[in-house]
């Protein structure tokens, strides 16, 4: 067998190989560059780089079309047959799919599919680990030490098919979270950033930002559980609505599963979920937030089928001037439920029209509020209502009449995001922001501030 190595030659090669009725292969080439720090020191960096390989093998039968998936890693040429027979030999031992549908086919073919696959290395952080730097002698000079990490990635995706597709997608994504404590560590203060390359982050800044914080924090206030108007910051709404999207598949909705689920049959489509004029929506074009333009589906489940790698994917809204507008699908559940096929997209954006930013909104505040941080350790409760539970984490602040007069303790919380839409008073500015609970798995992501006139802290948390 002829040597391959480069991600368009293995694709190329392995649908060769096939005996099956239909193959998808995916190659994924990725490249990682991190920095750690403590104590305002680096403490650990490091590059990475890998490849992962996918087969999807389809086998037509009288009763319909079967499916086999095959992953695996460090993928050389010798690998290459028995990956794809063992993706024959899972889709001819497999019932029909439920999913099954005809390849995707007729996509114009990506000009740069033969092209190496795109590299990130140290030299992405070449302006921000001086500025790191900077930011280390300012932080000791104030008396507070920093935590934290940089993690810069860069995945190339390969998508070849027997039906002629050849498209290929570069996806950088790039996150920064940073730690401020007191040197007695009983004051914390956390920021979070999502960047594609690294240029647009400023840690002078984020310190600066965390300085004030922690000097919010000098003067502590115990506070009962209850029901506070609170400010939710972009990296809180994020960490919500990114929820409420994973939970908007239009087949839980029409078989009565989920919030969106109409009483008595059917889905909420039409809705009003939002008095002000809120629209939640992905674009695989947004500026700062690019992403996939086509579907790749490594697997099938509720949100993804394997049959739709490399449909195109178009700019969607979710939610329209506060109506519930779409819920996700894909070809399979958009023929069983009767509504458009619109797959899930891996950015998402609320606009909410307003022009403060959450500064200025805490200024506007009239009476007593909470100025949150930033939630975590959030779970689902209810999925018919979608209510969550969750915690207050690295700052909760009381703000009266316009000004932030100490730290109060943290909270569990007891909220719906759908029913927050619905009595959210104002929305500010959308801005980029990085979810500090999903940041693991979406990063792309542009949120207002949300004032709830009275947000539900259920107890009061122990926790920092």
């Amino acid at each position: 067998m002829s040597r391959v190595s480069k991600p368009y030659e293995i694709v190329e090669r392995a649908l060769e190989l096939s005996t099956t009725d239909g193959l998808v292969v995916i190659a994924d080439e990725h490249s990682s560059a991190n920095l750690r720090w403590a104590g305002n020191a680096l403490t650990t960096n490091g590059v990475t780089r890998g490849r992962t390989l996918t087969v999807i093998a389809t086998v037509d039968g009288a009763k319909g079309t079967a499916s086999g998936v095959v992953s695996r890693s460090a993928v050389t040429a010798d690998d290459l047959e028995p990956l794809v027979r063992a993706a024959e030999a899972a889709a001819r031992g497999a019932g029909p799919a439920e999913d099954a549908q005809p390849l995707v086919s007729g996509v114009p073919s990506s000009p740069d599919f033969t092209d190496a696959p795109a590299e990130t290395g140290s030299e992405v952080f070449a302006d921000f680990a001086p500025a790191l730097g900077d930011a280390f002698s300012r932080a000791r000079a104030g008396g507070r030490e920093l935590y934290g990490f940089a993690n810069h990635e860069l995945n190339s995706t390969y998508l070849g098919t027997s039906t002629g597709l050849r498209l290929r997608h570069d996806q950088p994504t790039g996150t920064l979270e940073l730690n401020a404590k007191s040197p007695d560590r009983t004051r914390s203060a956390w920021a979070g950033r999502s960047t594609r390359d690294f240029k647009d982050v400023d840690p002078a800044a984020l310190d600066a930002e965390l300085a004030q914080r922690l000097r919010w924090a000098e003067r502590r206030i115990e506070l009962p559980a209850g029901r506070y108007e609170t400010l939710l910051p972009p990296t809180a709404v994020a960490d919500l609505l990114i929820y409420q999207l994973w939970s908007s598949t239009a087949r839980d909705a029409v078989e009565g599963r989920t919030v969106f689920s109409k009483p008595g049959g059917g889905t909420r489509l039409g809705e009003t979920l939002a008095p002000l004029p809120l629209t939640l929506r992905s674009d695989p074009h947004a500026p700062g937030l690019e992403s996939s333009p086509f579907v790749i589906a490594h697997s099938s489940g509720d949100s993804g089928s394997v049959f739709d790698n490399g449909l195109p994917l178009a700019p969607t809204d979710w939610v329209r001037e506060g109506k519930l507008e779409r819920l996700t699908t894909t070809r399979h559940t958009a023929g069983l439920t009767g509504l458009p096929v619109s797959p899930a997209i891996d950015n998402l954006v609320l606009d909410g029209g307003g022009e403060r930013s959450l500064e200025e909104m805490v200024a506007a505040t009239t009476g007593r509020a909470l100025l949150l941080t930033c939630l975590w350790y959030i779970r689902e409760v209810d999925p018919a209502t979608l209510l969550l539970t969750g915690l207050t984490r690295d700052g909760v602040y009381l703000v009266e009449d316009g000004e932030v007069v100490g730290e109060v303790n943290n909270f569990r919380f007891n909220e719906s995001p759908v029913d927050l839409l619905s009595r959210a008073s104002e929305a500010g500015r959308t801005e980029k922001t990085l979810p500090r609970e999903w940041g693991d798995w979406f990063t792309r992501a542009s949120m207002p501030a949300l004032r709830i006139p009275d947000f539900n802290m259920s107890s009061v948390s122990q926790g920092v």
